[in-house]
């Protein structure tokens, strides 16, 4: 039988972590190699060209399209406000007369006496890309962004909904399997991250957004309450995208489910720093976890290498996290690693395992769809 290899969650208290920050379009890079940042300092900015607006000035005054410099009050290069007026004819005897105005805020980009049109572009969208993590830049992107490296705490979810926030770490309840309700949560938690047990009740989540805290970090999630607080339903292919006031990052997976005893104490241990969280979770080809990451001040925690596929290798007996449908979440331990190829429902020949799920369940499932936990 040939060795088997899985991923599993990152869960460590001091390693060194790099996050590559990229414009989406080419731009301008404020950084350079070396420069310490700070989590919201702007590393790369870019312009998005605004809308040109076409505005019909020659057809409005009832002119010749060849007249239309003769009655413009603004060149090329010009900026405009809203509503402001951009050409008036002279009209009768210095009455009636016509005007143009601009339909929008912007700069005057063209001018046309073939067609009688006057081009107004408005302003440019900014994009901006901060460092996300407190750091040092070790990597330039010219035009593009920079590479931050950071040395300190990393801990991966199995699922999360929500962008990137920055808060400090609040725990809120005093055990892992104890759940987190709104009695838990009071008005000074504003701007924090509040860490749960082995869940979070939909209330808990309704109240959090009202009080203002930007991340919530337990060990599981009922599916109907995470529906019920997006307000649509939501699959586990991509997320990270929701328009939603706070980042919810889950350690073990849907349902109340007990935070891994060590998960629970790292994040005990960091109670009152600042964190970097995002709860963007792709678990299909090109796997994103979400992720809180807790730069290092004084670590009492060894240094530890992010782990290799060595260290990853699937045993008999090893605990696993089933990370697709239709047992995702579930946890349990390989009973057993058959060698031959098995045809799954896609109609492709993988390779499985059979394992025994905490329920006392037997299933077999592709060996890609399964992950190692660490115990302890």
């Amino acid at each position: 039988m040939g060795t088997a290899y899985t991923p599993g969650l990152t869960v460590s208290g001091n390693t060194i972590v790099r996050k590559t920050r990229r414009l989406p379009i080419k731009g301008e890079v404020l950084v350079q190699e070396g420069d310490m940042v700070e989590a919201d300092t702007v590393v790369a900015r870019a312009y998005l060209p605004g809308i040109l607006q076409t505005v019909r000035v020659a057809q409005t005054l009832g002119i010749e399209p060849k007249q239309i410099r003769e009655v413009l009050k603004v060149k090329e290069g010009d900026p405009v406000e809203k509503d402001q007026v951009i050409a008036e004819t002279k009209g009768i005897f210095g009455l009636f007369r016509g005007i143009c105005k601009s339909p929008v805020r912007g700069t005057v980009e063209l001018i046309s006496p073939v067609t009688g049109h006057v081009g107004v572009r408005e302003p440019p969208t900014v994009i901006e890309v901060n460092a996300y993590v407190r750091g040092r830049v070790v990597q330039v992107i010219p035009e593009e962004g920079a590479i931050i490296e950071t040395q300190g705490a990393f801990i991966q979810g199995i699922f999360g909904v929500g962008g990137e926030r920055q808060g400090v770490l609040r725990m809120r309840v005093q055990s892992p399997d104890e759940v987190l309700t709104e009695a838990h949560l009071n008005d000074d938690l504003a701007g924090t991250i509040v860490v749960g047990g082995a869940g979070i009740e939909s209330g808990a989540l309704r109240k959090a957004a009202r009080l203002g805290i930007v991340g919530i970090v337990a060990g599981g999630i009922r599916d109907a309450d995470l529906v019920e607080f997006l307000g649509f339903d939501i699959g586990v292919a991509i997320t990270g995208q929701e328009d939603i006031p706070l980042s919810v990052i889950v350690t073990e997976g849907f349902g109340v489910m007990r935070m891994a005893q060590r998960t629970f104490n790292l994040l005990k241990s960091l109670e009152g720093r600042l964190a970097s969280i995002n709860g963007a979770t792709q678990i299909r080809a090109g796997v994103i976890r979400p992720e809180i990451i807790v730069p290092q001040e004084a670590s009492d925690h060894p240094f530890e290498a992010m782990p290799t596929a060595e260290s990853q290798q699937l045993s008999i007996g090893a605990p696993i996290r089933i990370i697709r449908e239709p047992y995702f979440g579930k946890l349990g331990r390989v009973r057993a690693l058959p060698p031959e190829l098995m045809e799954i429902e896609s109609g492709a020949r993988v390779r499985v395992l059979e394992a025994e799920l905490e329920d006392g369940t037997m299933v077999t499932v592709p060996r890609a769809n399964v992950e190692i936990i660490a115990e302890g």
